[in-house]
């Protein structure tokens, strides 16, 4: 979906993207991590011609985008950022049918989009479709601003550190969200963050920048057990490597399925993480598992975990 060849932006002497090179395949979650400054904003924006490249070049479904008229590439690509950008004096149903109401959509199907939108982000369409903005929590006026970058259905969306204002606990759950949206909708993702427990929660592939440069692009599993240097070594915590690698294995990876354990089971999809936890609340070195349907299927042990 995206092909970014030899890229390069640079403000004078400085390179703030120095020769990157990446594909995102279609249907792919893919993070650009690193620290602040490291040129992953900057990298995310000359997708959409935001900022436009000083050397290289990006295709996106196989156009380059030099070709294509920066206000019809937009309306293609979905975008969503942290400062959200709703409309004020728009009701929420408006601010959702931006984009379609560019592209002339008939409203009959305008309208059964933002129904389809706001059921999909578990918010009453009725209830919320003739709110405006300042009548909704941070969250919910979030929802929306990923709702608006979906709406006109785009084959690609950018997201730019879109939960960084967040709290916590709105953020766990509009991350949970996501993943949810992303595997229910197939639409290829490019996701900034320079948080390594949300890239790992919601990746498929990671791309680690350090000043300007790509320095790792792999899977979430394969970053934490081989980092390529030290700088990635310490971006993810050397002590924490190990319970890192708990949050994106899951229990059916150390199932044992002719043991039993005792007590409430645990999913077999739920993370090594959160096992560990449960064994350390009830003080024991086993769990019971089960399947999606709530079958038993087996039993985790503490020193499946440690190994």
């Amino acid at each position: 979906m995206i092909e970014i060849e030899r890229v390069v932006k640079s403000y004078g002497d400085r390179k703030v993207v120095d020769q990157v090179s990446l594909t995102v395949e279609s249907g792919a979650f893919c993070v650009l991590l690193g620290t602040s400054g490291c040129g992953k904003s900057t990298l995310l924006k000359m997708v959409n011609r935001l900022i436009p490249a000083t050397e290289g070049t990006i295709r996106v479904g196989g156009e380059d985008i030099r070709g294509i008229p920066a206000e019809q590439l937009r309306r293609r690509i979905g975008y969503a950022i942290q400062s959200i950008g709703l409309f004020p004096h728009w009701n929420i149903e408006d601010n959702i049918a931006t984009v379609p109401r560019l592209l002339k959509w008939p409203e009959a199907r305008i309208r059964d989009r933002v129904t389809e939108l706001l059921d999909l982000f578990h918010l009453d369409p009725e209830l919320y479709r003739r709110k405006r903005p300042s009548q909704l929590s941070g969250g919910q006026q979030q929802r929306i601003g990923v709702a608006r970058a979906l709406a006109a259905e785009p084959e690609l969306l950018l997201m730019d550190e879109p939960f960084g204002a967040l709290d916590p606990i709105t953020r766990d759950v509009l991350q949970t969200e996501l993943a949810r949206i992303h595997k229910a909708t197939g639409t290829t993702i490019l996701f900034v963050t320079h948080d390594i427990d949300e890239a790992l929660r919601l990746a498929d592939r990671i791309a680690i920048m350090d000043s300007g440069r790509l320095v790792q692009h792999t899977t979430p599993i394969d970053l934490l057990e081989h980092p390529a240097n030290d700088f990635v070594r310490d971006f993810i915590g050397r002590s924490e490597i190990s319970l890192k690698l708990l949050s994106v294995r899951t229990v059916a990876e150390r199932l044992r399925p002719a043991e039993r354990g005792d007590g409430e089971p645990i999913a077999a999809t739920a993370p090594l993480r959160e096992a560990l936890a449960l064994m350390i609340a009830r003080g024991t070195g086993r769990l019971p598992v089960s399947d999606a349907a709530g079958h038993p299927v087996g039993a985790v042990l503490l020193e499946d975990l440690i190994q």
